[in-house]
């Protein structure tokens, strides 16, 4: 608690760096969360499919965010040894010798790089976009291979290539947004095994042996000296930069563990580090993911083995662009924007309003359905033109019945989702870890326990997971404990069990969910082309 400081413990400063901005949190080697600070920064839309943000906006967030958190103390200063940070995944950030940031972070919404994408995979014979013997080289090497969406690191480094050669040239390393968080913190140039991932030129055929493929790099024709040295997650890149460690009171000797990006960090928070252990995540994006004893692609779903934040162990991971980004656009694109009609002052709890909103009204909406696809779709569809609706509005629809519609039709996305997941795995995951910002509704955890006839166990302090997993993957890095531990230090606050009296109602709005998609997609495609 604030005010009060706890003496008997080590500290991790971890770091959360998501889409809508970077917490900052004290979290003991054991993952109790002792208190957090939050900085906001913001997201840059361009025409084009460009998606941006200013890495020095990052380390603003980074410094206030940890001076106001250290200077609180709740812990001795000198308690806390290690950072470690969890970041988003497929953010591109191109710097110079120095380490500066030669232009924004294309983030992982940025699809500027399809149409280079689409030319480097593609040529006859073709599948669903692909050269066979290209993506089939690619699959065998890496697990999996560029998205066609232009999402993925390599589509930006290659966009950064064509488009803005002088930054190519100028550039020194292309780094992940965790890996350039790491450099300011240390002046050390290097990638995670995991955090490199999307950049689709590592060979992970030996889980325990990753390294840089020199054939994939000469295809994607990119320069092999300007991608970043590789470590584990659990190595010790360095010790925090002195002059930063004076002006955030810390310590001389505070080290710096390589971490993990969101999904890997997410893993590890959620306590899922067992073979087919399930979780979900609902922030801004969402995900399915577990550790899987093998390396295996679904290329037709984009599903694949990846290297996780364990090392000698795999996962499989299953990520879909929009969920609680959903309410976010539908609070601040549609109620609340410059409406001349909005008479109060805005709540100071929106998305609790948006909450007892969704819970007037009755499962299923009444039958209106919600597509999620504000950004188009990544999984189980590669596919940039689908764009999200509401379908089936009629006169008797209200503000509460479009709110509910919105929780459940992430609720459907993520049971399209899972469908494909659990084919890859070839076994259900009965028991799902539910974190992130979604999982603190009681309403939406019931209807994704509802819709995807799953029992859902929301996780202790859910929007914390990532800071958690971060902690952990810190406390193995320094041997405080080891991942085999980790379940057992995990507690949930609530489980949800499926509402079997809404069931059939769910399955039959699901099918039309997936109708909608079927039987729009080309007029999504000659609208968005």
């Amino acid at each position: 608690m604030p005010g009060i400081q706890h003496t008997s413990e080590e500290y991790i400063l971890a770091i959360d760096h998501g889409t809508s901005g970077l917490k900052v949190a004290l979290v003991t080697t054991r993952g109790q969360v002792v208190d957090f600070e939050f900085e906001p920064t913001p997201t840059h839309y361009l025409q084009g499919g460009g998606a941006e943000q200013d890495p020095e906006d990052w380390w603003r967030a980074f410094m206030t965010a940890s001076k106001r958190l250290v200077n609180k103390g709740n812990v001795p200063r000198t308690a806390i040894v290690a950072i470690s940070v969890s970041s988003t995944f497929s953010s591109t950030v191109a710097v110079n010798r120095e380490g500066t940031p030669l232009m924004n972070c294309l983030t992982w919404m940025d699809s500027r790089g399809a149409p280079y994408i689409k030319e480097l995979v593609g040529g006859f014979p073709r599948i669903n976009g692909y050269n066979v013997f290209k993506v089939l080289n690619w699959i065998r090497i890496t697990g999996g291979g560029p998205q066609l969406s232009g999402k993925d690191d390599i589509a930006h480094v290659i966009l950064i290539q064509k488009k803005f050669p002088e930054i190519y040239a100028e550039t020194y390393k292309f780094l992940g947004s965790k890996d350039f968080l790491n450099l300011r913190l240390t002046g050390e140039f290097a990638a995670s095994h995991d955090s490199i991932m999307l950049f689709w030129v590592t060979d992970i055929r030996d889980i325990n042996n990753i390294h840089y493929s020199d054939k994939l790099i000469q295809a994607t024709g990119i320069d092999k000296e300007k991608l970043p040295e590789l470590r584990k997650s659990v190595d010790i890149l360095g010790l925090l930069k002195p002059d930063l460690a004076e002006e955030l009171g810390l310590g001389k000797h505070v080290k710096v563990v390589m971490g993990s990006p969101d999904h890997q960090a997410a893993q590890v928070g959620a306590g899922a580090v067992r073979d087919f252990e399930g979780h979900v995540y609902i922030g801004t994006s969402s995900w399915i993911e577990c550790i899987v004893p093998f390396k295996k692609t679904d290329m037709f779903h984009s599903i694949a083995s990846l290297p996780s934040a364990i090392p000698g162990k795999y996962q499989c991971i299953n990520e879909q662009d929009i969920a609680g980004g959903s309410l976010s656009f539908l609070l601040n694109n549609i109620i609340l924007h410059e409406n001349e009609f909005f008479c109060g002052k805005r709540p100071s709890d929106p998305y609790e309003k948006l909450n007892a909103m969704a819970g007037r009204v009755p499962p299923g909406s009444d039958n209106l359905i919600f597509t999620p696809w504000l950004n188009g779709e990544r999984t189980p569809v590669d596919n940039t033109t689908l764009r999200a609706g509401f379908h089936n509005l009629s006169m008797r629809t209200t503000a509460d019945h479009i709110a509910r519609s919105v929780l459940e039709g992430v609720a459907y996305n993520t049971r399209w989702s899972l469908t494909y997941v659990e084919k890859f795995i070839r076994q259900p995951m009965n028991s799902l870890s539910f974190i992130g910002g979604g999982a603190k509704s009681d309403l939406w955890c019931q209807i994704f326990a509802t819709v995807l006839n799953r029992q859902v166990r929301r996780v202790r302090d859910p929007i914390e997971a990532n800071s958690r997993g971060a902690a952990f993957i810190a406390s193995v890095a320094l041997g405080r404990i080891s991942f085999h531990d980790i379940p057992d230090l995990i507690e949930y606050e609530k489980i949800f069990d499926p509402d079997i009296t809404q069931q059939l109602n769910y399955d039959h709005l699901y099918r039309v969910f997936i109708d909608i998609y079927r039987k729009n997609k080309g007029i999504y495609r000659q609208l968005n082309t």
